[in-house]
């Protein structure tokens, strides 16, 4: 394994690689429940321009799959540091892109268009980053696997910390009419900033040294790794993706969809934002510190207490959201997504790692945890649909699908192995569909 110095260069590059593209990607996200409904579907009603606005958000996730299989693909074949290299440049170019945008009253029709197409552009960025990123650390690591590989997870919030920092800032400097005419265009333009840090960080790290073993003993797969996760890793593939749909849907929930649903309670965009930023500052603890604690225990059982935990708040989330309290609001919003949402998703980073073998690892870790991805850019447009068709309500309706995707996490945890003490380095590691049956 990779000496101590290169372990710190590879997670820190990992969390500062995930904070950038999840800043670009999760800015988005809060664009679109607060600014793009006025800025590029103007024409449209409000709530109906609220279910554009996710529509176009929604586009990003699902790209992310496809960005997992192109990059998974070459990272696979030609090393996690290369393609890490690509995925942040593209984020950064799309992200500072959408920040130039002509809009709706400028442009017409090409305007919402062009913003999908930068949306997905972007979507293609972050699942190609995720996985190469979570690798980077967790093949570098000699042991506390479910730690190292979090920082990764831990990037998520972080990156949201900072996008709804900067929105927030930048909405509290001026009016309402600057900020929809030029304010929100800011956090945006400042992505190529944050690209320029973090190509610099990225340039100094090595490749991981057990792709370099495996590369050197098998230079050339006789296999696609997609072929080879599709015939070789089936279960584990199915499996993954059922473990993170709950973990997605309550991101994409606490993230997006409470966002907008606060402002129509009746608060005030700023006192949401807050309530965001906190939660998603201390959402960076709780992601390390539940991931730290799955070395100890296994990744299974954090997983299926947070998964119990997460059904039981999803009926509590709208209660405290629409008491027209600030402070209940800020209690559902630190609850959910500091302490219950990290314990499904903090330990994600190493356990999809851990299912599959190196030289498809990248590929099948990708494409599992993208795919699992869906429900967050999902979940909020269906729950606006949702709301549309009630009028405004469907809460209890809401709350049920949330229960539902948790039900889903407790049983695909139940029928999968414990991974948190597989050795990614060993012959063992390649065949976890035979394992699991023995």
């Amino acid at each position: 394994m990779s000496n101590p110095t290169q372990l710190r260069r590879a997670v820190a590059s990992s969390f500062l690689g995930s904070v950038i593209e999840y800043y670009d990607f999760l800015l988005y996200a809060t664009a679109s429940a607060l600014v793009f409904g006025k800025v590029f579907f103007s024409d449209l009603d409000p709530l109906a321009a609220t279910v554009a606005s996710l529509g176009t958000f929604a586009t990003g996730y699902l790209a992310r799959p496809l960005g997992g299989v192109i990059f998974g693909h070459f990272g696979d074949r030609l090393g996690r540091k290369r393609m890490l290299v690509l995925t942040m440049t593209l984020m950064g170019v799309a992200s500072t892109l959408i920040g130039v945008l002509p809009t709706y009253d400028q442009l017409g029709t090409l305007a919402p268009v062009a913003l999908v197409l930068l949306r997905v552009v972007q979507g293609i960025a972050v699942g190609g980053e995720w996985g190469g990123a979570v690798l980077m650390s967790a093949e570098h690591a000699r042991g506390r696997r479910g730690l190292w590989a979090s920082f990764t997870n831990a990037g998520a919030p972080f990156g949201m910390l900072l996008s709804t920092a900067a929105l927030n800032g930048s909405a509290a400097l001026m009016d309402e009419q600057a900020f929809l005419s030029w304010g929100w265009r800011i956090p945006f333009l400042l992505s190529i900033v944050l690209l320029a840090i973090g190509l610099f960080v990225r340039a100094r790290v090595e490749e991981t040294p057990v792709f370099a073993s495996a590369a050197s003993s098998d230079p050339a797969p006789r296999s696609a790794p997609l072929l080879d996760v599709l015939r070789h890793h089936p279960k584990a593939l199915l499996l993954g993706i059922g473990v993170g749909l709950s973990p997605f849907v309550l991101q994409g929930t606490l993230t997006t969809f409470l966002v907008s649903y606060g402002v129509q309670a009746g608060f005030a965009r700023q006192q949401v934002l807050n309530g965001l930023t906190l939660s998603s500052g201390l959402a960076v603890l709780g992601i390390v510190g539940w991931s730290a604690l799955s070395d100890r225990v296994g990744r299974r059982p954090i997983v299926l207490a947070g998964a119990v935990a997460a059904a039981a708040y999803a009926f509590a989330i709208f209660p405290l959201a629409g008491s027209g309290s600030v402070g209940l609001l800020t209690l559902a919003l630190v609850l959910g997504q500091s302490i219950i949402h990290p314990m499904t998703y903090g330990p994600l980073a190493a356990l999809y790692a851990e299912l599959f073998a190196t030289r498809s690892r990248y590929t099948g870790a990708s494409l599992g945890y993208q795919i699992a991805g869906l429900g967050a850019g999902l979940a909020p447009l269906l729950f606006a649909q949702i709301q549309a068709s009630t009028g405004g309500g469907g809460t209890g309706l809401i709350s049920a699908v949330i229960a539902g995707f948790c039900l889903l996490t407790v049983v695909c945890t139940a029928a999968l192995r414990e991974t948190s003490r597989t050795d990614l380095d060993s012959a063992a590691a390649t065949a976890p569909e035979a394992r699991s049956r023995n």
